[in-house]
């Protein structure tokens, strides 16, 4: 029977692979292998083990954290945000890189939504920086590396679902990735400002007569502007959460409510906006949910084959070091990073190796930091990494698939080598939560 549930996760995986839909093909292999091996009375204890999934308050985040990051991508905040921090930033070798960095973490402080923002800069900073002269592999590799902070920084959809399948505290998960988050954002200025010292071709400055253009009439309160409104969704939604006037789910309500209120300000909004982020909300989170029943199907049947068990009996007869099991877990999730969707890897993966880690004895809530790092490189490594196929969709004709590949390779290597800093260091983690 153990080995039974072995030859299901892998049978799921490779199905996957070939392309059959996530949410069914976790079900509904599932199912199949369910009837034709255990007792049919086991059946019994799964519409309750579904209806506990479906009712998770927790969950309630997800939706309205969507609704909130596509909202906001219609209220042109990242807009004036991008004009203005280029500006502040022109006159810097790679400043308008560095910009993008900023602004990428800003729009991972206020909305979590990879698409949107790698979608939005890419529309916006990729034909300036062009036509600036910087180079292609440095001005796609940056935003779509800077896309993808709202992965590690809170509040993010992937560290919710993460909270969920670790069963840990969302709003510790959310204190726990700010700083890693925040370094990893340093670590990335960092890299562009080398780049830019030792090859300034590839990221000059801004012409002065632009900056004096923009500095003509009324520069202070474009500045003011520009920053007041993303920082106020901020800290309404983070500052709920960490001051604990509110648990994430509320927090999530009040980002979404704010959401709608600045792109009221801003005059974008209308009845049409809103029933296109109502249709896109509705679209993604249904697909959150439905995988999500599929892998508790999945999870449910593996648990009652005992596959969790045998798993630990294999790890303890291997005698592998807690160590060297959280280094298998981290290769294997990075390897499946190339191949499948974030939220497949949590559904499916992380489930499967969180009791042994239990059984290790080691803090969940680092171990969600860590895979929520790992998770980043999903959305950037190649064939799928699918901010590079966002990026490619808005980028101009002259921006190749190569171009692409080669400028996210440096990020992608940034992001493995500050993941094993964080496993090394885990103290980054604990700065704002109790150990």
């Amino acid at each position: 029977m153990e080995v039974l549930a072995i030859i299901l996760f892998i049978s799921i995986f490779l199905l996957i692979l070939y392309g059959y839909p996530v949410a069914f093909t976790l079900g509904g292999i599932s199912v199949i292998y369910a009837l034709l091996f255990l007792d049919p009375v086991a059946f019994t204890a799964l519409p309750p083990r579904i209806m506990g999934v479906v009712s998770n308050y927790v969950l309630l985040a997800v939706p309205l954290f969507i609704y909130m990051g596509i909202m906001l991508e219609k209220s042109g905040l990242a807009e004036s945000l991008l004009e203005t921090m280029a500006i502040l930033f022109g006159k810097l070798k790679g400043g308008l890189a560095i910009s993008v960095v900023i602004v990428g973490a800003l729009l991972a402080a206020s909305t979590g939504i990879v698409g949107a923002t790698v979608i939005t800069m890419g529309l916006i900073s990729l034909p300036t920086m062009l036509k600036r002269g910087y180079s292609p592999e440095l001005a796609t590799g940056t935003i779509a590396a800077s896309g993808t902070l709202g992965q590690i920084i809170p509040p993010s959809v992937v560290l919710v679902l993460l909270g969920s399948v670790l069963n840990v505290s969302v709003g510790n998960l959310f204190a726990a990735s700010l700083l890693p988050g925040l370094l990893l954002v340093a670590v990335y200025i960092v890299y562009i400002v080398f780049i830019a010292t030792i090859r300034p071709k590839s990221a000059p400055s801004m012409p002065d007569e632009e900056i004096r253009e923009f500095k003509k009439d009324g520069y202070i309160a474009k500045v003011i502007r520009a920053f007041v409104l993303p920082l106020f969704l901020i800290v309404a939604v983070l500052g709920s959460i960490f001051a604990g006037i509110a648990s994430p789910t509320e927090a999530a309500a009040v980002g979404a409510l704010g959401a709608t209120i600045l792109t009221i300000i801003q005059g974008k909004f209308s009845l049409e906006v809103l029933k296109v982020v109502g249709r896109e909300t509705t679209h993604l989170t249904s697909m959150v949910f439905i995988i999500l029943l599929g892998a508790t199907t999945f999870s449910f049947v593996f648990r009652e084959m005992n596959g969790d068990g045998y798993l630990v009996n294999l790890i303890e007869q291997a005698n592998l070091s807690a160590p060297a099991f959280l280094a298998l877990v981290m290769v294997v999730v990075f390897i499946a990073g190339f191949f499948i969707d974030f939220i497949e890897i949590i559904f499916i993966i992380v489930p499967v190796v969180a009791p042994i880690f239990v059984q290790f004895g080691i803090d969940l809530v680092w171990i969600g930091v860590l895979l929520g790092l790992n998770l980043q490189t999903s959305f950037l490594s190649p064939p799928f990494g699918f901010s590079l196929f966002y990026l490619k969709g808005v980028a101009p004709p002259e921006v190749t698939t190569g171009h692409l590949y080669r400028g996210i390779v440096p990020f992608v290597l940034i992001q493995v080598l500050f993941l094993v800093v964080v496993i090394l260091f885990p103290e980054v983690v604990y700065v704002f939560i109790d150990r």
